[in-house]
């Protein structure tokens, strides 16, 4: 099994934070690699919302990795799963209010089954990396304008 997780605090209130995440069109302003992003059935920003999207693979080949809004909270919790390409990990957004700012924490989880288990070093580091892009969401989620 691969896990991991990464946590940052936003100048913003726990209910922008949520906001912005339960919206996967918003994926491409704050992570890198992603080629392509679209809502291919359910409502934008709610549960059940199937996002398809290409990224960047291995030698910067395409790989699919939809993913679907699987558990939302308003203002705690965004659950998600891959439900398409060859890694299928599942993950989540947990939010709490510390003052005027937003504790956010990104975990990832994906348990390897057959060959891929001989990678498991491999996509603990590709799982590391990803989640360690709240930085960039932080930056980004700061940079804006409150509305």
């Amino acid at each position: 099994m691969a896990f991991a997780d990464y946590e940052v605090v936003i100048s913003r209130d726990a209910m922008t934070v949520y906001g912005f995440l339960m919206d996967g069109m918003n994926n491409s302003l704050w992570r890198s690699g992603i080629r392509s992003i679209s809502l291919r059935s359910g409502l934008r920003g709610h549960k059940g919302a199937l996002y398809q999207q290409t990224i960047n693979g291995p030698g910067g080949r395409p790989i699919a990795a939809d993913f679907q809004i699987t558990e939302a909270r308003p203002g705690a919790e965004v659950r998600f799963a891959v439900v398409a390409g060859p890694a299928r990990p599942t993950g989540g957004y947990y939010l709490s209010t510390e003052g005027q700012t937003t504790r956010l924490r990104f975990a990832l989880e994906y348990h390897p089954k057959g060959l891929q288990k001989l990678m498991n070093g491999m996509i603990q580091k590709t799982m590391e990396s990803e989640v360690a892009q709240l930085e960039q969401l932080k930056t980004v989620m700061e940079s804006r304008s409150v509305v």
